[in-house]
């Protein structure tokens, strides 16, 4: 499954069911259900090859997982009509919605499959057949998901796959999950084997920083300095935190994820 967001495959479905703001680094404010202005009657937006230069960098680093060409393509039968179908339109922008949480947790879920061994293997293949029959589903079958309950399975396997794989785990009073590391100088730093999950490293320098076996799990990379690090290793990172940070050509990612074209 692909778990890269294909604009072709959907109806525009991030530019019209998710709300916006100009606080948010979008060029304007727009609730939720009303289609972006430079959305084109093709789905596609007018000023793609642009965003940044015209104040939306929030679209060039939201990620929906492929959950957009799923609604469109399986859910809805390549017919998510939500321009002409009125009735229809919240039940479809719904579906997305549940669509990203659902195939979030199935991309880490597929990435932890790989990362684990023994018992907790046979755990995450039925959580993985599970969430593969969920959004296989039609949009009544989305509709009565409960992504808290799911993801109150998700989270403590994808724990206990992080501990796995990263063991024996340094410990740090500094470097652990949640941290405050708010535009801290890292530069240069071995930061391999610690969880950082749900830390705040918004503007830190990790430019030449090495991260192998690190757990980034919802890490704030917003404009971190990635350059030069060498994250080939790390665990549970996102393509949203890679767009979302600052690095370059040399910046070393996980297999599946690609430096963003604003990166130098």
């Amino acid at each position: 499954m692909d778990f890269v967001g294909d604009c072709g495959q959907c109806a525009g479905l991030c530019c019209v069911a998710l709300s916006r703001s100009r606080s948010g680094g979008f060029g304007a404010d727009a609730p939720a259900g009303s289609p972006c202005h430079h959305l084109r009657p093709d789905n596609m937006c007018e000023i793609h090859e642009r965003l940044r230069d015209d104040g939306w960098p929030a679209c060039t680093v939201f990620d929906c997982f492929g959950a957009g060409q799923q609604v469109t393509q399986v859910t809805f039968g390549g017919n998510a009509a939500w321009r002409q179908e009125h009735a229809t339109a919240q039940v479809i922008f719904d579906a997305f919605g549940v669509m990203r949480h659902l195939m979030e947790m199935l991309r880490l879920l597929t990435e932890a499959h790989e990362l684990a061994h023994g018992e907790l293997l046979e755990v995450i293949t039925d959580l993985l057949v599970q969430l593969q029959g969920a959004v296989a589903g039609d949009a009544t079958q989305l509709a009565a998901v409960d992504v808290a309950v799911l993801r109150g399975r998700v989270g403590p396997v994808l724990a206990a796959v992080s501990e796995q794989h990263r063991s024996p785990a340094p410990r740090s009073k500094r470097f652990k999950p949640r941290a405050q590391l708010f535009g801290a100088d890292l530069h240069g730093k071995d930061l391999s084997g610690y969880s950082l999950r749900s830390a705040l490293l918004l503007a830190a320098n990790l430019r030449g920083a090495t991260l192998d076996r690190t757990d980034l799990l919802g890490a704030d990379l917003r404009d971190a300095d990635l350059s030069d690090a060498d994250l080939s290793g790390a665990i549970f990172l996102t393509q949203q935190q890679v767009s979302a940070a600052k690095g370059n050509r040399r910046t070393q990612l996980p297999g599946g994820l690609r430096a963003p074209e604003h990166w130098d």
